[in-house]
């Protein structure tokens, strides 16, 4: 799932638009965002991009903060679970 300040309406013309195939909430309390330290306070007017990969008992498993690339992220992080994880049916 991914998360934004953006309203409901606005991350879901988004989500339409890239073919975001994955749940995208609002995180109008900014609480997703200081809880993962995307923020330091609820002041700051959009997060840092981060990604957090937790396992199947919600603890935290991978944590990306820096020198994210939209065009190589989603990759590099399915091959660093894929070596934590396993690839499901082998």
């Amino acid at each position: 799932m991914g998360a934004s300040f953006d309203s409901p309406a606005v991350n879901h013309a988004w989500s339409e638009d890239e073919g975001f195939g994955f749940e995208l909430w609002t995180d109008d309390d900014k609480d997703l965002a200081l809880y993962y330290g995307a923020i330091a306070d609820t002041s700051a007017g959009a997060p840092s991009r981060i990604t957090v990969v937790l396992d199947a008992t919600g603890t935290l498993a991978l944590e990306y903060t820096d020198g994210i690339s939209v065009g190589t992220h989603p990759k590099d992080v399915l091959e660093d679970c894929e070596t934590l994880f396993g690839v499901p049916g082998r």
